[in-house]
């Protein structure tokens, strides 16, 4: 009997053959590695739910930076952990808040370095959350006016990217048209512009240290329900000038990497957060999962689904392993 099929394994017979038909591919330019600065000095801080992530502090940034570029990564995402904290985060936008004195000194030192400067209060606010509130409630419209601040204060510094994470209504619309007041034309915005309300962020927290004082922030972050939000949300961030649009946490959210990619026409960035690093990494520290493997997987998903760059604290692990492979 002659049986009629397809012989798909011809194209996997060896590993040359399946590198020869890849589709998807990984360099160290994909990557967006996050930093954490803490103002003080003296300070390289191992989070303890994300191995291998340090909060460091001025005094350490020359080391970090050395070993960035070491393994090839070129951009940088930037969270600023201040000493002190105020209602309206006053160190957010101040010409030496601690993301202004680190965005300097890197613009100074590493010139080649791409610093994408997270515009959000959360860190700096005494309360944890994203903007102004009034009582429990998180006010929209006045936190703008500080959001904008903080991004010119984040553009003057030298920022070659303004990322606003805050999600209140039209803060692209707001970062833009003051950015653009200020002189500040040529300078992109890589908006947060899908954020779900997501449990994945837990770690984050701890090496961040902006966890909301009260309540939660599920009424301006997104329900991880809902999947034609998102478009509503993408659609209006470029329609008020976004540059690159943003889908956060990234591994339980494909889906809408691939809508956002195929529904408009800007750079598409996952962002592969705190949890899904810390859960590989404790998987792995017990032996149960191949840590490289797992990750590359991972990392390669996120190409597939659609994404064009992706922000994860793996990317120095992720580079090491692709210069052993070539």
């Amino acid at each position: 009997m002659e049986l009629q099929f397809s012989r798909h394994r011809r194209l996997r017979t060896s590993a040359s053959m399946r590198a020869l038909v890849r589709e998807n591919h990984l360099t160290p330019d994909d990557f967006i590695y996050p930093l954490f600065i803490y103002e003080g000095e003296n300070i390289r801080r191992e989070v303890s739910s994300m191995p291998g992530v340090f909060q460091v502090s001025m005094d350490n940034l020359k080391a970090e930076m050395d070993d960035i570029v070491a393994h090839g990564i070129k951009s940088v995402l930037l969270f600023g952990i201040p000493t002190t904290k105020d209602e309206c985060g006053t160190q957010a936008f101040h010409d030496h808040g601690i993301i202004q004195v680190a965005t300097r000194w890197i613009k100074e030192h590493y010139p080649e370095i791409i610093i994408v400067a997270d515009t959000c209060l959360c860190e700096y606010t005494s309360h944890g959350h994203c903007g102004m509130v009034e009582g429990d409630k998180i006010l929209n419209d006045e936190s703008l006016e500080l959001l904008v601040k903080t991004a010119i204060a984040q553009a003057e510094a030298g920022a070659d990217i303004i990322a606003p994470s805050n999600m209140m209504d039209g803060f692209v619309a707001a970062i833009r048209a003051g950015l653009d007041e200020a002189g500040f034309k040529d300078i992109p915005i890589m908006s947060y512009a899908v954020k779900y309300a997501s449990a994945f962020y837990g770690p984050f927290r701890e090496a961040a240290e902006g966890a909301p004082q009260f309540g939660d922030r599920k009424t301006y972050q997104m329900d991880p329900a809902n999947r034609m939000e998102a478009f509503r949300e993408a659609e209006s961030d470029v329609a008020e000038g976004a540059d690159f649009l943003i889908v956060k946490p990234g591994m339980p959210y494909l889906d809408i990497v691939r809508d956002v990619k195929n529904n408009f026409n800007l750079p598409v960035v996952a962002y592969n957060v705190s949890g899904e690093y810390s859960m590989i990494k404790a998987a792995a520290a017990n032996g149960w999962i191949d840590e490289r493997q797992t990750v590359m997987e991972m990392l390669i998903a996120f190409k597939r689904a659609g994404a064009d760059l992706i922000i994860t604290y793996a990317a120095k692990d992720a580079c090491g392993w692709l210069k052993e492979d070539h």
